[in-house]
């Protein structure tokens, strides 16, 4: 009997990467950035991500995927730009 499909994870990426012997952190990145691909556009991933961690935790922390999914839950800053006189001028 077929295993049923992770809402989370329809196409069994990251599953499949968890199974890879081996695998490197940019291996990892290039699974999840094609998981991250097949998500509709607009998606709020971040749920997601965080289900998949929660579904993978028995995985060992040492795996690579495990960093890929919490890099992607890291808070990336906006970058703020300073330009015409601010930027020229220092104080």
């Amino acid at each position: 009997m077929a295993k049923p499909r992770d809402p989370h994870d329809p196409k069994g990426l990251i599953r499949e990467s968890f199974r890879i012997a081996g695998i490197t952190a940019s291996e990892c990145r290039s699974i999840f950035l094609d998981w991250a691909l097949s998500m509709p556009e607009g998606y709020d991933a971040k749920p997601e991500v965080e289900a998949l961690l929660v579904t993978y935790a028995d995985q060992p922390a040492a795996h690579p995927m495990k960093d890929v999914l919490k890099q992607a839950l890291a808070a990336t800053a906006r970058p703020t730009r300073r330009g015409g006189r601010a930027a020229r001028v220092v104080d």
